[in-house]
């Protein structure tokens, strides 16, 4: 859950690669081919521009160097880092059902592989009604091989860990707040899509309060295209950064609010100007709650 800033806030052991699995080739791709039929040097389109030409896959794998090692990756295991890295936190079901298709069996297999090499790892927290629920993160060795093998598009950070067990399924859902958004912009043109999550902008707001001081907090808003509400500087849990079908930059501010909101609290969001998602079924008390303060926004459901 994203917090606020306010003035007075100032003060291993590496496997065997012979080990690794070959390639799975009866699973297509998220365009339908197989590694059979896919074209050679294929890769996401999530990768830097700057890498394309200069990564390569025999037998379907590419060799990718963390000094003092090297790890055999293939494609569908590249975009799970990837992934993994641009949201530092996904549940297990999720990442199988958005970044695999459903293919479950897919998922494990590339998973297991990368939790065998120390570039992912687990943890099991306690999900809504009690429920264990499976969360996936980055190493730092995971994390050092994306940056220093530019495996992301320039301007993207990367992160690793569960920096805030408490939160870890909050932060979790915000990948499933991506999906449900990024499909909503890319229908209206909307392409190159950037992640920021919110201690990014947090992080950068608090060294611009530090060089310029309080007293430049609304300027210091206006800069990053927040607002300030009640002399804070509420930050969304996601923003999306995208060109516009005419090529123009342009961005959305997501919050996920969940029934522990205060009434107070999720109408500071509103007055933020941010677009606000719900867990499915948390919608219609959240709109009681707003009501209650004469507001009306639209609520969509994840």
């Amino acid at each position: 859950m994203s917090r606020d800033f306010s003035p007075q806030e100032l003060d291993h052991t590496q496997p065997n690669l012979d080990d690794l699995h070959p390639i799975d080739r009866e699973f297509p791709d998220k365009d339908g081919r197989t590694a059979a039929s896919r074209p050679q040097g294929h890769l996401p389109e999530c990768l830097s521009r700057d890498r394309l030409a200069e990564i390569r896959f025999e037998g379907g794998r590419a060799l990718v160097s963390q000094r003092p090692s090297s790890y055999h990756l293939s494609e569908s295991e590249i975009r799970t880092i990837i992934e993994l890295g641009k949201f530092r936190i996904i549940a297990r079901h999720d990442l199988a059902q958005h970044g695999y298709g459903g293919k479950r069996e897919w998922a494990d297999r590339d998973l297991e592989s990368l939790l065998r090499q120390r570039l992912v790892r687990r943890g099991v927290f306690e999900g809504a009604e009690a429920s264990p629920r499976e969360l996936l993160t980055l190493t730092e060795t995971g994390c050092e091989l994306l940056r220093t093998n530019g495996l992301v598009s320039r301007g993207q950070a990367v992160h690793e860990g569960f920096a805030r067990p408490r939160d870890a399924n909050h932060d979790a859902d915000v990948y499933r707040l991506y999906q449900k958004e990024a499909a909503r912009i890319e229908e209206q043109g909307g392409r190159n899509l950037r992640v920021i999550l919110d201690h990014e902008l947090k992080e950068e707001i608090r060294r611009d309060i530090a060089r310029l001081g309080a007293a430049a907090q609304r300027e210091i808003a206006a800069w990053h295209g927040l607002r300030v509400v009640g002399n804070k500087i509420p930050v969304p849990d996601l923003r999306i950064e995208y060109e516009t079908r005419d090529g123009e930059l342009a961005h959305t501010d997501l919050e996920l609010v969940t029934e522990h909101y205060a009434g107070r609290y999720a109408a500071t969001k509103v007055h933020a100007g941010f677009s606000l998602y719900t867990p499915h079924g948390q919608a219609g008390r959240l709109r009681r709650v707003l009501g209650a303060h004469g507001m009306r926004p639209d609520i969509l459901s994840l």
